[in-house]
């Protein structure tokens, strides 16, 4: 399983679309908040994270739940965040998140970074700005 949090339509639609198979099925929750809890309800394979959810972006959502995972109260998978804008790669690469992605997504850029994430690996879009 696959779990989202946004609360934009089209970005659940786009992920949904692209990953969810035969083996997967895409679950949404449409505020940071509830991601902890849905975490250990679903146990996913992996966590996408929008950068902008209500009222609790991406960021805080990923800093709470690598809190959880290092005291065990939740169980870990990697997490991939879901960038609104280039400038927004020093803030993923300094809170040390597994992936992100760069909106606009497509499904193919979705696939691979979803395939690298479960795998134990990193994805990573450069901004193309100075770092």
């Amino acid at each position: 399983d696959v779990l989202i949090a946004t609360d934009a339509d089209w970005i659940f639609d786009e992920v949904d679309a692209a990953l969810t198979d035969e083996g997967t099925r895409v679950v949404r929750v449409r505020r940071g908040r509830d991601v902890s809890a849905a975490v250990r309800a679903v146990h996913p394979e992996l966590i996408v994270l929008d950068m902008q959810i209500g009222n609790m972006g991406g960021i805080a959502t990923a800093l709470n739940l690598e809190q959880e995972f290092e005291d065990g109260s939740t169980p870990e998978a990697p997490i991939m965040l879901l960038l609104d804008r280039p400038a927004d790669v020093p803030l993923a690469r300094r809170w040390g998140v597994e992936g992100w992605l760069i909106k606009p997504l497509d499904a193919f850029r979705l696939r691979r970074a979803a395939r690298a994430l479960i795998a134990g690996e990193t994805y990573q879009e450069q901004s193309g700005l100075a770092s």
